[in-house]
């Protein structure tokens, strides 16, 4: 049933791709279902005040700013008699930090959505399901998943989703965004960002920003040389080896019906392991959307798969550079203070007919490289990015992460929840 039911599903979204018109109507008759479902959820529960309902990227991690607030929560004694809930896709596939007071429930089922009808409180990083509305009473937090450099929502410009037109993104990010009573900003150039990108003056919403840093950032001021070796030795990562973390995003024109967005990948891993394996390791760590099959066996004890690890800042922690693209997670990196690459071999086509970015890429603290060639030199020659970048790398910090202290959880639970 359940092939027969993913099938089914990859058929309705080759034509959905095919047809606007049909995709707007199989999304009109399951939100309508999904709807009526929920509803009978919010009629049969009251509101606790005291529970609150955790979920990061749709159920897929445990991470980001609503791991980091859930665990200062844990040790603050104003919480003591609070329950708190999150919910996972898989219940059983991630170490979360809980005790009797922490509920785990899968994202969908029926407790999600009791839970969903109950909790005074929604902590979340990404979009919330369209039918699953709020009660009078109830607050939604978005903590969003990072300082974006390419354009969000209203800001897009260019029709280069496979599955969405600007139309449907902005009709989707208004549903979503109407619900929100507070947005987590961890500087002033993204409270400008989240508000034009999310619509949020068009919907009375400016004000709902709180600009106190990203509690997602706190570990990366807290890690110890012990947690380091003891990750190390966890994962099977040598300890005499240097470690490069390769961080890509997807592509949103490229997607597959039934598998979800791809990323058709353009680095020779072979050239790299003969280059580099002496003296390196690769992490690689996909977007969470990206489900393309990758051979990690052929590359054993050089490259490590990441993609499915829970938590991107253990990933920051273990490397000694990353190389990205168009990912946001280089922002959050540059806390650490190490040296960053940025392999864009498809800059001129992502910049002009897919997303189009926020800041000019001369701000970047690092080398934007087209080939492989050149970023085989860029690594073989890292010694020298310290001399080259620090001017640029102090700049960046001083615009971008100037509020990331180690202690931003504690100032945006403050700031939420009256205690």
């Amino acid at each position: 049933m359940s092939n027969l039911k993913n099938i089914l599903e990859a058929k309705l979204m080759d034509v959905s791709k095919k047809s606007k018109f049909l995709r707007r109507i199989f999304r009109f008759l399951l939100l309508t279902k999904k709807k009526i479902e929920y509803s009978k959820y919010k009629r049969k529960y009251d509101i606790e005040d005291n529970t609150i309902l955790f979920e990061t990227f749709g159920g897929r991690n445990y991470s980001c700013s609503p791991k980091a607030i859930y665990e200062e929560m844990l040790n603050m004694p104003e919480f003591e008699k609070y329950t708190f809930v999150w919910a996972f896709k898989e219940i059983d596939k991630h170490e979360i930090k809980k005790d009797e007071r922490t509920i785990v429930v899968q994202s969908g089922s029926k407790d999600y959505y009791k839970y969903c009808s109950i909790a005074k409180y929604w902590i979340v990083n990404s979009i919330m399901s369209e039918h699953v509305t709020k009660k009078p009473g109830q607050v939604y937090i978005q903590c969003w998943h990072g300082t974006p450099l390419k354009k969000l929502r209203y800001d897009i410009e260019v029709e280069g989703s496979a599955l969405n037109s600007i139309k449907e993104i902005r009709k989707r990010n208004d549903a979503d965004a109407k619900k929100f009573d507070y947005f987590i900003s961890p500087s002033e150039f993204c409270t400008k960002v989240f508000t034009s990108g999310f619509n949020l003056k068009a919907l009375g919403k400016e004000k709902i920003i709180i600009e106190e840093g990203y509690p997602r950032n706190d570990a990366l001021f807290h890690y110890t040389d012990e947690y380091v070796n003891n990750l190390k030795d966890k994962l099977g990562i040598p300890k005499d080896k240097k470690i490069i973390l390769y961080a890509p995003t997807f592509r949103d024109n490229q997607h597959t019906s039934g598998v979800g967005y791809t990323y058709s990948l353009n680095i020779d891993f072979d050239r790299l392991k003969e280059k580099l394996s002496k003296d390196y390791v690769v992490l690689f760590r996909t977007h969470y959307f990206v489900a393309n099959a990758f051979d990690f066996e052929k590359y054993k004890g050089f490259i490590f798969n990441m993609s499915d690890y829970d938590d991107v800042n253990d990933c920051y922690i273990l490397s000694d550079m990353i190389i990205t693209d168009y990912s946001s997670v280089f922002f959050d990196y540059a806390n650490l203070k190490r040296p960053m690459l940025f392999y864009m071999y498809d800059l001129d086509e992502y910049k002009d007919n897919l997303r189009g970015f926020y800041l000019d890429l001369k701000e970047l603290p690092g080398p934007i490289v087209k080939t492989q060639e050149e970023l085989e030199y860029e690594i073989l020659n890292i010694g020298k990015y310290e001399e080259r970048y620090k001017e640029k790398y102090e700049a960046f910090n001083a615009k971008f992460n100037y509020l990331d202290d180690g202690k931003c959880s504690k100032k945006v639970i403050k700031k939420i929840i009256n205690i």
